[in-house]
């Protein structure tokens, strides 16, 4: 109860703070909408290409098939991809038509303008006409004359027009009148299936009981509110961070010891909404949440499995302001764009540091990984002071926070799923330079393609391309239609050959993107996963495909599980934080989190791992990975060694010596010999003194009284010097006891100079 307050309490402060938004009633909307919520919706995207036809086409590109709503066109307009229907001639006899396939309630149709960046084109009115045979045609009037609609101002912007009264029918034409341009348009058919109706094969029988519609801000949150209600005992809600607007961006945690990391236990995340309008990622997210609680506490073993070994982390939104924006617009009147960038400006799949520029221009110098790591490389110094989005920053610091293992993103517009590297690497004459990317920035369309061109063969490959294309299959073939390439894909061929995947960098590169930061800021490896062309689909679409992708989602889960685990600890058995471990063979490594405990993504097979850390010496052992769902156990145990003490010698041997001048050497005062050592040095040369005056006594020559002195010598650090430095300091005929060459006598207690201490170990 205290938290179901403290919930409210916070919703009445983002309330007050949101600025007042005033709208004038729509009356024709609210008929509409309460006609289309008695019975489900069929709509373009749902019929099969067979139901689409029209009386002719310009080309092969612009047939009927590529008239449905939000159809974009590939890069080449000539290509077999256009961007809308378009007619053979410019007539008023051209026609456009859907088959239901049974008798519906048509509502209302959706009209867009062809999809180009050379031409305008777009129908600017037009006749509607029904029938049930095909062949008796029931042209839409008033009462008085046929009812002539009007279309678009341009080529963009839908525009939809609401009949006085549904249709019964089963074929519905649409008769242009006038057009901008080239007689061409793109359509969306609102219709209802009637009370005593058959199901027909589009439609879908909702398989679980799940909350199937579109969740605003308001609705999403209390939706995970429910969630975490119904089970408190493995789920967590906690945010991210807020949007420009002070919109939370919310995640929902599920594990069974939820609010902590545990050790041995991989975190995971699933992440949608980065693009406000691509929103189908975002209501298959609430769907799991609601799918894993119920079948948790239904005791699906499968689920439980997933809960209890996994820290599963759902963020269903991103962007939360621009979804709002895409949202108030509707399933069908939204376009391509609308919500696509935050509030600032910013596209937040690209908004991330651009650390593979760092990666390849250190490898260039020979600089990995002894200047520059292969692996957690730091975010640029500029970064942080940068304009970035405010957004974007908030998920770097919540990546930085929890050792993440695996993780996707949804994204929508396509049908495929793409693996980094997602920037292509340029040549070296072509492409970045120590400057940045400023050059790539600067060139024009012709450049860059010339540059692509140059870079057919480049490296686009991460260090663990086997890895990343693993994980991509996994999703993509356990998805219903995800393979199916036999309409291609939504805007050009099939890219992906049957597959269902590809490297985006080889495909439609970008820089900065979230994948690649993760993979070498983090140790998480993510793919972007693209659910479908149309990127708001209808709410009565969404229990079809929940179907398409609940297999999907779980797998790709479970394969956190893919590769080896363990623990570094030191021989006292305490883990050694942010140790490397490094796999023989593949030039990327990763670290072990706080807690010790790390997990290496790995496919089956035998391979060499090294454990390091500062101050231990390093310790390989041979892993083994198998078939089993689980990762492979694959523990190490550190000795400290000596390095840290080496290291400081090595740093203290390197320093410069200073040579000795030829002029005397004057001692400083602070570093005079003290009383002890210059009674030492007296004694020692009173010795010397008494040996020498023995032996010449010894002899048969006459020995003089006085003995002049010697002239004084410095002792100079030469390269041909091989004795050390203390044993030509006290050498014998070091030792003045004769007047110098000055003239002057050395007096017995003036201080004997010292000898530097400041050498290279290169000059001896």
């Amino acid at each position: 109860q205290r938290q179901k307050e403290k919930w409210e309490e916070e919703e009445e402060e983002e309330r007050r703070k949101l600025p007042p938004v005033y709208a004038e009633p729509k009356s024709k909307d609210f008929n509409f909408f309460l006609i289309m919520g008695t019975y489900p919706v069929i709509h373009i995207f749902w019929v099969e290409d067979d139901q689409i036809l029209a009386s002719s086409m310009s080309h092969h590109s612009f047939s009927a098939q590529r008239g449905r709503l939000n159809m974009q066109s590939s890069d080449n307009e000539e290509d077999v991809y256009g961007g809308a229907w378009c007619a053979e001639t410019e007539e008023k006899d051209h026609w456009f038509q859907v088959d239901a396939r049974r008798e519906v309630q048509f509502t209302a149709l959706i009209t867009q303008g062809r999809e180009s960046e050379k031409h305008e084109d777009f129908v600017s009115s037009y006749f509607v006409a029904f029938s049930n045979d095909s062949r008796e045609w029931t042209v839409l009037h008033d009462g008085y004359a046929e009812w002539l609609f009007y279309g678009n101002v341009d080529k963009d912007t839908p525009v939809m027009t609401q009949f006085a009264w549904p249709i019964v029918a089963r074929y519905i034409r649409i008769l242009p009148q006038s057009w901008n341009g080239s007689l061409c348009m793109r359509l969306e058919v609102m219709a209802c299936s009637l009370p005593n109706s058959y199901n027909s094969e589009n439609e879908v029988n909702r398989p679980d009981d799940l909350d199937f519609k579109h969740h605003n801000y308001k609705e999403m949150r209390q939706l995970m509110k429910v969630v975490n209600e119904e089970c408190p005992n493995i789920t967590r809600i906690y945010n991210i961070g807020k949007s420009t607007k002070g919109l939370k961006m919310y995640a929902m945690e599920i594990s069974d010891n939820p609010g902590e990391h545990e050790t041995g236990e991989p975190e995971f995340r699933y992440s949608a909404g980065v693009h406000g309008n691509e929103v189908l990622g975002r209501e298959l997210l609430l769907l799991l949440m609601q799918f894993l609680c119920k079948e948790y506490n239904g005791d699906n073993p499968r689920v439980r499995r997933l809960v209890d070994s996994v820290r599963i982390h759902l963020v269903p939104s991103l962007n939360p302001d621009a979804y709002e924006l895409a949202y108030e617009m509707g399933s069908e009147m939204g376009n391509w764009a609308l919500g696509h960038w935050t509030e600032e400006g910013y596209d937040i799949f690209q908004n991330f540091p651009d650390l593979s520029s760092i990666l390849w221009g250190a490898e260039d110098r020979g600089w990995v990984p002894r200047v520059v790591p292969n692996h957690h490389i730091p975010l640029p110094e500029n970064y942080l002071s940068s304009n970035g989005s405010v957004k974007t920053r908030a998920i770097i610091s919540w990546m930085e926070r929890t050792p993440f293992v695996l993780g996707a993103n949804f994204q929508g517009g396509e049908k495929i799923v793409a693996y980094p590297f997602d920037m292509q690497r340029p040549t070296k004459t072509g492409g970045l330079d120590r400057r940045g990317d400023q050059r790539l920035h600067q060139m024009n369309e012709e450049t860059w393609a010339r540059i692509q061109r140059q870079n057919e063969g480049a490296m686009r490959e991460t260090a663990d391309e086997a890895m990343f294309r693993w994980l991509a299959m996994t999703y993509a073939h356990s998805h219903l239609t995800m393979t199916e390439n036999h309409r291609g894909s939504c805007h050009a061929d099939d890219v992906s050959h049957g597959q269902g995947i590809i490297n985006r960098a080889s495909w439609k590169p970008v820089v900065g993107s979230m994948n690649d930061f993760s993979y070498l800021h983090t140790n998480c490896f993510e793919i972007s996963i693209f659910l479908g062309c149309d990127k708001f689909p209808h709410e009565s679409e969404l229990p079809q495909e929940w179907e398409n992708n609940r297999e999907a989602l779980l797998a790709f889960i479970e394969q956190v599980h893919r590769g080896i685990k363990g623990v570094v600890r030191d021989l006292e058995g305490k883990p050694i934080a942010n140790a490397t471990v490094s796999v023989e063979g593949i030039k990327h490594d990763i670290k072990a989190a706080s807690t010790g405990d790390y997990w290496r993504l790995l496919n089956p097979g035998e391979y060499k791992v090294t454990a390091r850390a500062g101050g231990y010496s390093p310790q390989t052992r041979l892993c083994m990975v198998g078939y089993e769902v689980s990762a492979t156990p694959c523990s190490f145990t550190l000795t400290k060694s000596n390095w840290d003490r080496i290291n400081e010698i090595i740093t203290l041997s390197k320093r410069p010596i200073r040579l000795i001048s030829k002029s005397p050497r004057v001692t400083p005062p602070n570093k005079r010999r003290s009383r002890l050592q210059l009674m030492r040095l007296k004694n020692r040369r009173e010795k010397m003194m008494r040996i020498k005056k023995l032996k010449e006594q010894m002899t048969s020559t006459p020995v003089t009284t006085t003995t002049p002195l010697a002239p004084t010598t410095t002792v100079m650090a030469t390269e041909s010097t091989t004795s050390s430095w203390f044993d030509a300091w006290f050498e014998e005929d070091s030792i003045s006891t004769t007047p110098s060459s000055t003239g002057a006598e050395l007096k017995e207690s003036e201080p004997t100079p010292d000898y530097s201490f400041e050498y290279k170990i290169d000059d001896f």
